[in-house]
């Protein structure tokens, strides 16, 4: 059964209950009674009473008290809107970039000595004194500078996203001069740049782990577009840093695609991520052992460049709470930072209207966003992350490797190491060899470890005295609500309904698990079923028979039953056909990055060929469209494509 799929392990829920005891904190346990996985649950089963939400708005001259209850659309909305009050800004500056493409032709172009950069994170916070790349304990820093160091042979640049250089403000001139591959393989400097590795921590796989750091990442500095948005530069690959442990600090050229291609996929399917500007080969071999089964082997090297507005990381500040008072200053720091630049809304916060909200626990405990500028950050962190988490499972995206240290404070997808798209429908399913034993970070986990990750992000804000028990414990409960609103709201426009109906998308999931059926594809052929309650029963499934191929008797009744409860709903929709089908589209892609596709790139690029890696970018910057001469990509995966290596990967890279 389906639900055995979507139970949370046991083993996670005594862990979402307790602070993490390294925190070196009295505080009391944190209590939140909501699990994402119990949502999925529900698809069969009603969900548990949410408690209620208070909602006191105080200003200096009067009072009052508004009682909402979180599971009426009316609530929902106050309360969202309240967070959309305090936000005003999107989960990413790439909705806004996209939509001034119409003046691009008239932006000024710039060389990449002409780079505004603006060095905030070594200019604002704590530094190593140090600048030696040998393995240590970095201690009350939050970086140290360092310089790519990586040996390169005739280096080449392989790919270049031109949406990254657009907001970038970079002319597409630079890609083809002489030196951009020495520049961008770490080899050159870049005139400007102040390059550095950051110091965190992080839980893996549900154990604290300690400093951590960008062991392989460099990051060359900060700089400013023509519109005044911030934008960090890194090199993943440039070469060893004191957090490189035993490790070479290199990166090889099968997971330099993978990161360079799904970075560019996920921003086209409208996912928040980190983005890739470039993919360049060093010319020299790398050894790794990708299975860890002792048979390590020589790959080409290469290096990515990662863009993103900020690397800040769940684990940047777990690793300062961590180290006790003398380090507590930090966290502040880090908060303060990461307001300051990208949450500046929250530091201009108006202070002379309050607005508080009471949880239906036994303690009635209050919390007063606008009072304390910590706990109004730690919402909306916990907010953008159950966001991510919800559009990830809606598309059908696993990650793999959702430690702490592995999740943006600002809500994005980042560090793509062995992740993969869903493709027959298994909610267990997970890319990762070393994930098998437990499953931890399958599919249908996600929704539950986001929380898990949000709770230790939470204790080290509790740590630092940032925010307290109650405004930790809302944060949490935010991410529930948060994850429930928007999860539905995919799943409701994926079916091309007006409302969400729980019992039709249950039953839909059960069928799909049961028969292993094509995610993506699936939702993409959906479109095509009409509205007409009088369709024969032996033509009911016609428009899905390219997914549905090798189904029995029994289970074709199953669907048969489905598509009728499904096209009435269409039919007392009222919506035409077409204009639901253009919906769906929209929102349910005809191409995915899927892992053997990346695999026919890695393999022929290996061999010195990478106009599939160029053609792989051009076809998931229009994941949407039929792209008519591409159906090969759309394709179910062969047979190969789920043999180790393929389906399901390593950490290694």
């Amino acid at each position: 059964m389906l639900l055995s799929h979507f139970s949370t392990k046991s083993s996670l829920r005594p862990l979402l209950c307790t602070l993490p005891t390294y925190y070196h904190t009295s505080s009391r346990s944190l209590r939140f009674g909501f699990y994402p996985s119990a949502f999925f649950q529900s698809q069969l089963c009603p969900l548990p009473k949410q408690p209620s939400l208070t909602c006191r708005v105080r200003t200096s001259s009067s009072s009052g008290s508004v009682p909402m209850d979180t599971s009426s659309p009316e609530a929902t909305v106050s309360i969202d809107s309240l967070a959309n009050d305090l936000k005003n800004q999107s989960l990413g500056a790439d909705d806004k970039i996209c939509n001034n493409n119409n003046s691009n032709a008239n932006k000024v172009k710039l060389t990449l000595e002409d780079l505004n950069w603006d060095h905030s994170f070594i200019r604002e916070l704590p530094g190593d004194s140090r600048t030696d790349t040998i393995p240590r304990q970095v201690l009350h820093a939050c970086y140290t500078k360092v310089s790519p160091s990586v040996e390169v042979e005739n280096p080449q640049l392989i790919a270049w996203s031109e949406s990254v250089a657009e907001f970038l403000d970079l002319d597409p001139k630079e890609f083809e001069r002489p030196d951009f591959p020495l520049i961008f393989s770490g080899s050159s400097p870049l005139a400007g740049a102040l390059p550095y590795a950051q110091c965190y921590g992080g839980h893996q796989f549900g154990m604290w782990a300690g400093q951590l750091g960008d062991g392989r990442a460099i990051t060359l500095g900060e700089i400013l577009n023509l519109k005044s948005e911030r934008w960090e530069l890194q090199l993943k690959g440039a070469g060893k840093t004191p957090y490189s442990r035993f490790a070479d600090g290199l990166a090889v050229l099968r997971s330099s695609i993978r990161e360079f291609l799904c970075s560019e996929a996920m921003h086209h399917l409208g996912i928040p991520t980190t983005r890739a500007l470039c993919l360049v080969t060093t010319g020299k071999y790398v050894t790794r052992d990708m299975f860890y089964d002792g048979n390590p082997k020589e790959e080409p090297g290469a290096i990515v460049c990662r863009v993103a507005q900020s690397f800040l990381r769940f684990g940047s500040y777990q690793i300062h709470a961590s180290r006790g008072n003398e380090d507590l200053d930090i966290v502040r720091a880090l908060a303060d930072y990461a307001i300051r630049h990208h949450f500046p809304h929250i530091e201009n916060m108006n202070k002379s209207e309050s607005l508080s909200f009471s949880t239906g626990d036994e303690d009635h405990s209050v919390v007063d966003l606008t009072s304390n500028k910590y706990a109004a950050w730690m919402v909306e962190v916990a907010e953008r992350t159950a966001s991510l988490v919800a559009s990830w499972q809606g598309v059908g995206f696993t990650h793999g490797v959702l430690n702490t240290d592995n999740m943006s404070i600002l809500g994005l997808t980042i560090d793509y190491g062995p992740f993969g798209f869903l493709d027959a429908f298994d909610p267990s399913y997970t890319p990762n060899t070393t994930d098998l034993p437990g499953r931890r970070y399958c599919f249908a986990n996600q929704p539950d470890i986001g929380l898990w990750n949000i709770a230790q992000f939470t204790a080290s804000l509790t740590a630092a005295q940032l925010i307290n028990d109650q405004e930790a414990n809302y944060a949490m409960e935010r991410y529930g609500t948060k994850f429930m609103d928007e999860y539905q709201a995919i799943m409701t426009r994926k079916l091309g309904l007006p409302k969400y109906n729980k019992q039709l998308i249950g039953k839909l999931l059960n069928n799909m698990a049961v028969d292993k059926v094509d995610y993506t594809n699936f939702f993409r052929l959906l479109s095509n079923i009409k509205a007409d309650p009088n369709i024969p029963e032996d033509e009911m499934l016609v428009p899905l028979k390219a997914v549905l191929l090798d189904i029995g008797k029994e289970r074709k009744e199953a669907w048969i039953n489905w598509v009728q409860s499904y096209v009435q709903e269409l039919a007392a929709s009222g919506i035409s056909d077409e204009q639901r089908k253009a919906q769906m589209d929209s929102v349910n892609p005809k191409y995915i990055l899927r892992n053997y596709l990346c695999q026919t790139a890695i393999d022929a690029a290996e061999q010195g060929d990478f106009g599939e890696v160029r053609r792989l970018l051009k076809l998931i910057e229009r994941p949407y469209d039929e792209q008519p001469g591409m159906e090969k990509y759309a394709r179910l995966p062969p047979a190969w494509a789920y043999r180790p290596g393929v389906c399901m990967l390593s950490c290694s890279s």
